[in-house]
């Protein structure tokens, strides 16, 4: 019975909470247990809080013993990424600069998780400042992916989606500026949503108007990623992009039949490089959208400009973010983090007003294609996970890669645009690496996005999939 509660999905085990069917307490100890024997093996959560995890448990149980009103994520474990401040638990953010760091004060999301009656059990790993799809730093070093133990969770949210994957949590979070919840969620065959702007609000924040990066829910499902989405997307008059669209529609079933439903089928963007195994595992892809009654149509968007918009305004955050940081204490960035800040330092005005407006056209032209086609189904990745000594990949489909974005286009294009989007588990590899597909839909249109990943993870069964972790791989 206790690990069997590790393998349940965050919805089963709500219900079963407020069946009383279990406790809030066993469901932890549970977790806690599984946590103790498989985390060394993948370094996924890196600060574990078990005794507040257990007063937020003894507090579950309590109130519902009483009759009293209990939230969305009652007893639920819950991670939060080591970039969500929480206050009085130790926040690194990937950097030796904090090494030592306790917040005063919750992040939006620790806030939201709280009041919703969600059980935190720890932090999860981070590269520094969540910089690069590669889950490694200075403080805490590297997270394992479940699946091969030599290789790379992803990032930036690479703790979230390894937990996930090795059933320690239910519910992760985790951020996305160039596709940090769809990369690790795809190498990890978990489910993760790159909200719209303003979805989840940002609060602190060091600019409330920056869209280019969102926080976001991570699971195993879409429907777990859905009820983490009704709570992580409750309005908050801190952020002023903040969306005051009801979040109960997140909460009814996700069953939808796509029945003539226009899709655009673009497994490598117009161009970019893939490598071979990642083409074969995606090609069934467009034929588990057709078995869906979904209208499939071979399709490019135009993403001229996304590349340089997003390099530009990602490189004015770092800059805006940790450029005072930087000058005091140079020694405490690592290479990704400083060049992304130095690009930053450097930028004129002309650049930014550039950069502005060709994402306005770049937003609309995407918008435009999307009325005709309801979806875009693509690559999350091209790449499957890669060995954990490796910073990011050489090498993608042939090609030499000049930066560590350079494999990343896939995601950070759509970042770009604005657009929701989701990774969802496709296949394995014959190597046994996940490849996840990336649907991403109209402006503000998270609803639909879910209901087709909830489509095509019920057409694959892929997600159900559990690592071997008893023996070292």
């Amino acid at each position: 019975m206790t690990e069997d509660l590790c393998l349940r999905s965050a919805t089963e085990l709500s219900a079963m909470l407020r069946a009383k069917e279990v406790s809030a307490r066993e469901v932890l100890a549970a977790h806690l247990s599984r946590i103790e024997r498989i985390n060394p093996r993948i370094n996924a959560i890196v600060t574990l809080t078990p005794e507040e995890a257990e007063r937020r448990a003894r507090a579950c149980d309590d109130a519902l013993a009483a009759g009293e009103p209990v939230g969305p994520l009652h007893g639920l474990p819950v991670a939060h990424k080591d970039l969500v401040d929480t206050a009085g638990i130790r926040t690194t953010y990937g950097s030796t600069a904090y090494r030592q760091h306790v917040p005063t004060t919750d992040h939006v999301v620790a806030q939201r998780v709280r009041e919703a009656g969600g059980v935190l059990v720890g932090k999860t790993n981070t590269p520094e400042w969540g910089t690069g799809s590669h889950t490694e730093n200075e403080v805490f070093g590297l997270t394992r992916n479940p699946w091969d133990t030599e290789r790379t969770a992803g990032g930036s949210s690479g703790g979230a989606a390894a937990a996930l994957a090795a059933r320690l949590v239910p519910l992760a979070d985790g951020t996305d500026m160039g596709g940090s919840l769809r990369n690790p969620a795809s190498f990890c065959n978990v489910v993760g949503l790159r909200p719209s702007i303003g979805r989840v609000p940002a609060w602190p924040a060091a600019d409330a108007w920056f869209t280019q990066s969102v926080s976001g829910p991570m699971a195993r499902t879409a429907e777990d990623l859905a009820l983490y989405l009704s709570v992580l997307g409750l309005p908050d008059a801190r952020s002023p992009l903040t969306q005051s669209t009801p979040v109960e529609a997140f909460r009814a079933p996700l069953d939808r039949d796509f029945s003539g439903v226009r899709v655009a089928w673009s497994p490598d963007l117009g161009g970019l490089a893939v490598d071979e195994d990642v083409v074969a595992a995606m090609a069934p892809g467009r034929d588990v959208l057709r078995d869906l009654g979904c209208e499939v149509a071979d399709r490019d968007p135009d993403l001229t400009d996304a590349d340089d918009v997003f390099r530009t305004w990602r490189a004015w955050w770092y800059a805006l973010a940790l450029g005072d940081l930087y000058r005091e204490r140079p020694d405490d960035f690592g290479e990704s983090a400083a060049w992304n800040i130095t690009q930053g330092l450097e930028l004129t005005g002309e650049q930014l007003l550039d950069a502005g407006r060709r994402r306005t056209v770049l937003y609309h032209r995407l918008r435009s294609f999307l009325d005709e086609h309801e979806f875009l189904v693509t690559l999350v990745s091209p790449v499957t996970p890669f060995p954990g000594t490796q910073r990011y990949p050489f090498e993608v489909g042939g090609r030499p890669t000049e930066t560590y974005l350079d494999w990343m286009r896939g995601c950070y294009w759509i970042s770009a645009t604005g657009m929701p989007a989701a990774s969802v588990p496709l296949a394995f590899t014959p190597a046994g690496l996940p490849v996840g597909l990336q649907v991403v839909g109209r402006p503000g249109d998270d609803l639909g996005v879910l209901q087709l990943a909830h489509a095509i993870e019920k057409s694959t069964t892929t997600g159900t999939r559990v690592p071997n972790l008893e023996e070292t791989r």
